[in-house]
């Protein structure tokens, strides 16, 4: 038996993660393999809120020379694309799931109704939040800290590329340092790349600790809801 630190979980998945190796794209060995860790938090009791970007498809600040509003729709149709790729590889391992979306969409997904995610995750759904906030100009960061605050989620799990927070770019310098802890403030003025201030802000205001882990390695996301030293985490106590 799990003694988990954290009962109700906001995973953050970008799309590069989603990519694996490609660079681009769909990997669904990594969905896959996603799908089972989730799986298997789902076997401890934990309620996993997730939201996917669409970074390996399409960002907004992608359309170089195009309306801006524009290219962040293209980006929020990404993000959909990757919603439903998750969700069939978390159903081909017999988890039940709900795609909720900002943009309505009710052919393929359920509009976002925060009361229903919320009994969703009560019954042992996993709910994946697709199609950013619904507007422009805020990306899927703030997404996550938003839904996080909504369905009152104790921790957000940023997965990414990379194992944690470094002063500067790890696969650029190979004398970047990793913080083991930071608190908002120093995110903030340091301007380091967690998430973005809109969403940063966000987190602090509500109190939503972050914890930053690579996805590389299998396991770290329970290893994250266990309470175990991975990563760098991100709250209002440094210590």
């Amino acid at each position: 038996m799990y003694d988990a630190k954290y009962k109700r979980i906001m995973l953050k998945l970008s799309g590069e993660a989603l990519s694996g190796d490609r660079g681009y794209g769909i990997d669904f060995d990594v969905t896959n393999r996603i799908a089972l860790e989730i799986k298997e938090l789902i076997e401890m009791g934990i309620q996993v809120g997730a939201v996917v970007g669409g970074g390996n498809i399409w960002r907004g600040r992608s359309g170089e020379g195009m309306d801006r509003t524009t290219a962040d729709y293209m980006g929020m149709m990404a993000t959909c694309i990757n919603a439903l790729a998750l969700q069939d590889s978390l159903e081909n391992v017999g988890v039940m799931t709900r795609v909720q979306t900002a943009i309505e969409m009710k052919e393929i997904a359920e509009p976002f109704i925060r009361r229903r995610a919320m009994r969703h995750l009560e019954k042992n759904r996993v709910v994946i939040f697709a199609a950013g906030t619904g507007n422009p100009y805020f990306s899927t960061d703030t997404t996550a800290a938003l839904r996080a605050a909504e369905i009152e989620a104790d921790v957000i799990l940023l997965a990414k590329k990379v194992d944690g927070v470094y002063d500067k770019d790890p696969h650029k310098y190979a004398d970047a340092v990793r913080f083991d802890n930071l608190n908002y403030i120093e995110v903030l003025e340091k301007g380091l790349q967690v998430m973005d201030s809109t969403a940063t802000s966000l987190c602090m205001d509500n109190n939503i600790p972050i914890i930053v882990f690579g996805l590389d390695a299998p396991g770290n996301i329970k290893k994250a809801v266990l309470g175990e030293k991975i990563g760098t985490l991100v709250s209002n106590n440094n210590k």
